[in-house]
């Protein structure tokens, strides 16, 4: 794999994916603490925390925010990104492809989080938030893997971001 010192494209790509991850453990652990019957006061203590601390670009998160950044980065991508590879790496088809189809997958899945942090209250609710925040992890951290590992090559060949012609 192209190393992300070497390629300033990659390692922009690797700090937004990043970000996604942290603050993807933290969800996650946030979601271990509310099935485990954790007061809701921790619960929002801690999405204020992802606040404070400034992730995803010092915006202030809380779980639907979250996801409506995953779905502007994935749109994004799927607009400039992957236009701009299929352009440069027509070998690479199949992989754009596969990408889009996940960016889909978890456009899905961010809507069932984010439907279900709507409707937090009874525990039925929290089982609920519980498990689509379980298996977007689960799904997002694949494709984050995926993604960075597929287009490694062909950005390391970009001097800068051809989103154009």
């Amino acid at each position: 794999m192209t190393r992300s010192l070497d390629n300033p494209l990659l390692a922009e790509l690797r700090w937004v994916h990043d970000m996604i991850r942290r603050d993807l453990a933290t969800v996650r652990r946030l979601a271990d603490d509310t099935e485990r019957g954790g007061p809701f006061t921790a619960v929002r203590d801690g999405l204020r925390e992802l606040n404070t601390d400034g992730p995803l670009f010092q915006l202030k998160v809380n779980c639907l925010q979250y996801c409506q950044f995953v779905h502007h980065h994935h749109s994004n991508e799927s607009a400039l990104l992957f236009p701009a590879v299929r352009r440069s790496a027509p070998e690479l088809a199949a992989t754009v492809d596969r990408l889009e189809a996940d960016h889909r997958a978890v456009a899905g899945l961010l809507d069932e989080v984010e439907a279900a942090a709507r409707t937090l209250g009874s525990a039925a609710d929290r089982s609920r938030l519980v498990a689509a925040l379980r298996t977007l992890s689960e799904h997002l951290l694949e494709h984050l893997a995926f993604e960075e590992e597929a287009l490694a090559p062909v950005l390391a060949s970009w001097k800068r971001w051809p989103f154009h012609g």
